[in-house]
């Protein structure tokens, strides 16, 4: 784990086009948020946990795990900026992670080829196609807090400026959506991810 360095993992979606609450969606054995909520766990000291639509039962899946802390968005519905905010408003270290909570395929490698860049966004990309985790500074936390309501945080990291780092790695680009997504990385998870 590295104390410099925060993670913020959104789960305050409605998960309607899934047709289920995907965050305990089970994957491989393991509810989706879980996956994701790990490997995040392994490169940071803290993770913030944004939830709302379904703060209960998001509360359940992070129960018994040190480090974590649930904040919940009561304005999820007016979009996820808000759960953006939310969870930024409370993080405490230098630079911190950003990542939708659907996304169970990012490997502890990719956090750590991010942290090896300097800039105040980072964007890891696959094939030319920029995707999730995105690590950002925490002096960017006043800009992003301050973002106009109707706005989105893309429409913040285009204004900055970012970095784009090649990561090599499909992962960053997977998250569930749809039933299809659902079969595709259960399959993917039981083959056997590897964290490094």
């Amino acid at each position: 784990m590295n104390p410099d360095v925060d993670g913020v993992l959104l789960a305050a979606g409605l998960s309607s086009r899934a047709g289920t609450f995907k965050m305990e969606a089970p994957l491989a054995g393991k509810p989706l948020l879980v996956w994701s909520l790990e490997a995040m766990a392994l490169v940071c000291q803290r993770v913030i946990v944004v939830s709302g639509a379904q703060a209960d039962r998001i509360r359940r899946l992070l129960e018994d795990r040190p480090g974590v802390e649930l904040v919940v968005n009561e304005k999820f519905a007016s979009g996820m900026l808000t759960s953006v905010q939310a969870g930024v408003a409370r993080v405490h270290a230098p630079r911190f992670f950003l990542l939708p909570g659907d996304m169970p395929l990012v490997r502890v490698a990719v956090y750590r080829k991010l942290l090896a860049a300097a800039g105040d966004i980072v964007v890891p990309a696959c094939g030319g196609r920029r995707g999730h985790p995105v690590l950002f500074s925490s002096s960017l936390i006043p800009g992003i807090l301050a973002e106009a309501a109707g706005s989105n945080l893309g429409a913040f990291v285009q204004r900055q400026g970012f970095e784009t780092i090649e990561v090599n790695d499909p992962g960053i680009l997977a998250d569930l959506d749809e039933t299809e997504d659902f079969n595709k990385l259960d399959a993917i998870l039981r083959a056997g991810s590897d964290d490094e």
